[in-house]
């Protein structure tokens, strides 16, 4: 997986995406690793003023052409869910590393199929998890490891937000929209990541907007170790703005405010017998470090967090919770 890293590692954007800027176009201003060399879109001309707006060198007629400009070493998927595993699956075959929005496929059924591809190449294949990334979730992971908290009880996460505006992709059931899909796999990941096993769906509750597409979602999980869990997401309902995640153990109890935003603000906290502490780590964006950890495993072999085999794992809770609720899968698009 080693890269010639002194001409840097030159990403095309699949998609005018309105993440992108904050995504991949400005870390990649501040990673001396990292191009942005290219952009393609369905419609030519948005691409093109997408690429002057934002300095991009390269236009391509069609996602396919862009995958296949042998000049570029990976591609950034930030097309709507549904589309996720059909360009990650035509960039892998193409020999393109993947930096994947999340969710990693529709669902996963497609995740395995997806990452048994990716398994048998020898390209980074990576879901765009960020906060994952970022000094606040590793000081989290490393104090559970530890031992401080001793055995866990309870881990809860959340995401919720408003999305008034219901044309939205993320309502569209055939592009594999719905909250739990767009906010709630957020909750769901913290949840695996800090719960430190994959849990069981014990229940989930949905507020749809239509039959198949829920605009909140509650699930109650159970851990094999014993520990209870709860995930809660949210794009239109009463809990109107909820980041965050909390673990309760038999020892004392650890809260993490904005671990998915956290250059927008975030506190670590940690009460036990001992006391209180609080810790913040700046706010360099989560975005860089993803795109730091991106570059050094393509460049030089180093081990990546939201690997292939991880998006399965949370697509397969996700697909629980769905079934749980009485809605539909999601479907690749």
């Amino acid at each position: 997986m080693t890269e010639d890293k002194r001409s840097g590692l030159r990403i095309g954007i699949l998609g005018a995406a309105t993440i992108a800027p904050a995504s991949v176009i400005k870390p990649a201003e501040r990673n001396p690793e990292v191009v942005i060399a290219a952009v393609a879109a369905r419609d030519r001309s948005r691409a093109e003023r997408f690429a002057r707006k934002h300095g991009i060198a390269q236009v391509y007629d069609s996602y396919q052409a862009l995958i296949d400009a042998p000049e570029l070493d990976a591609v950034y998927i930030p097309l709507p869910n549904g589309l996720h595993g059909r360009w990650t699956r035509a960039a892998v075959r193409a020999g393109k590393h993947v930096l994947c929005e999340k969710p990693f496929t529709a669902n996963a059924a497609e995740a395995r199929e997806i990452a048994a591809l990716a398994d048998d190449s020898d390209r980074v294949v990576m879901e765009a998890f960020h906060y994952r990334y970022h000094p606040l979730m590793l000081a989290a992971e490393k104090i559970i490891a530890s031992g401080e908290l001793g055995r866990l009880v309870r881990v809860e996460a959340a995401l919720s937000f408003p999305l008034p505006k219901f044309s939205d992709i993320r309502y569209d059931y055939d592009l594999a929209g719905g909250a739990l899909m767009d906010a709630g796999c957020y909750a769901v990941h913290m949840a695996r990541v800090l719960g430190g096993e994959n849990p069981e769906v014990v229940a989930a509750r949905a507020k749809v907007r239509d039959p198949r597409i829920d605009r909140a979602m509650t699930a109650e999980l159970r851990f094999p170790s014993g520990h209870t869990g709860r995930v809660r997401c949210s794009m239109w309902s009463s809990d109107v703005l909820r980041i965050g995640a909390t673990v309760t153990s038999e020892r004392g109890r650890m809260r993490l405010i904005n671990p998915v935003l956290p250059q927008l603000g975030h506190v670590l906290s940690v009460r036990t017998e001992n006391g209180r502490r609080i810790r913040r780590f700046g706010s360099r964006a989560s975005y860089d470090y993803q795109l730091d950890a991106f570059a050094a495993a393509v460049l030089r072999g180093e081990p990546i967090a939201t690997t292939p085999s991880d998006a399965v794992d949370t697509m397969a809770v996700i697909d629980a919770i769905y079934q749980a609720s009485g809605l539909p899968l999601r479907q690749p698009s």
